[in-house]
């Protein structure tokens, strides 16, 4: 496949998953769809491009590892499951109901889950975890972990930050949804990050700063990161809360509450 094709590919296949992001929730009622709309078309190009993975067999021991820290946006990362092959399309529609094995955030019943999450700020450091064991296994997986830009107001994440540099995790890439907006509103009137690129880099990181919605940037960065040995890298990337529907971009409001039917109509003849 050219580059061209390719790229085409993993554009349709992020917006085909927005659009089961916002079947989910409208059928579930409930739900997150601003952060799980910024960061589909990071978890489409892991997905379908970096990670090396096996569908057919979740707990390959050769398999790059991905941890998605914030869990709450969990229904992007449900939808590239299934498109990918670990489940069928039907169990998308029973998201957040008792028994499913896809809850609100994730765990280990859901087939390609590694760690259940949903306690932010924890992330990293079950991502230095991984990073270590595959070092003590002597296998040659990487780890990814997706954060939001929200969390990382936490101290947790700064004291795995140290130790990841510490212990010269280059099999480890982190990726920052930076969307700039949390649950109680604008991260820069909460608690500024900036300047966050110098922040990670003071913790002695390999730093890559992008548009989290260009496709070749975000393919880019994951394999600028594959290169650098030595220290961990993070992808610092650009988003839009709500990319992909008009009226959510950038909302506070769809942090946190599923689109009504109506809406959910609205927004996927945006997302055709």
């Amino acid at each position: 496949m050219s580059q061209d094709k390719e790229i085409k590919f993993l554009e349709d296949k992020a917006r085909h998953i927005r659009r089961l992001i916002i079947r989910m929730l409208v059928k579930a009622g409930s739900g997150h769809p601003g952060g799980s709309l910024s960061c589909a078309d990071i978890i489409t190009a892991l997905y379908f491009k970096a990670l090396r993975h096996k569908p057919n067999e979740p707990a390959w021991p050769g398999r790059d590892r991905f941890h998605l820290s914030k869990g709450h946006c969990c229904p992007a990362l449900y939808a590239a499951l299934s498109e990918a092959g670990y489940f069928s399309e039907e169990h998308l529609w029973t998201l957040r109901r008792l028994g499913s094995i896809l809850q609100g955030h994730p765990d280990r019943r859901t087939p390609g889950v590694e760690v259940a999450s949903g306690s932010l700020g924890q992330g990293l450091s079950v991502a230095l975890g991984m990073s270590l064991a595959g070092r003590m296994d002597n296998k040659d997986y990487r780890v990814y972990c997706l954060m939001g830009d929200g969390e990382t107001q936490e101290g947790n994440v700064w004291e795995a930050a140290m130790a990841c540099s510490h212990y010269k995790c280059d099999n480890l890439c982190a990726v920052i949804d930076c969307n700039g907006l949390q649950i109680d509103g604008c991260i820069g009137e909460i608690m500024s990050l900036e300047p966050i690129g110098d922040k990670w880099r003071s913790f002695c990181w390999n730093v890559l700063e992008i548009n989290g919605h260009s496709m070749p940037e975000i393919l880019k960065a994951f394999e600028a990161a594959k290169a650098v040995k030595g220290r961990p890298s993070i992808v610092i990337a650009r988003t839009t809360k709500g990319k992909g529907v008009s009226f959510m971009e950038n909302v506070l409001e769809f942090h946190g509450r599923a689109p009504t039917k109506e809406e959910a109509e609205k927004a996927l003849k945006e997302l055709e």
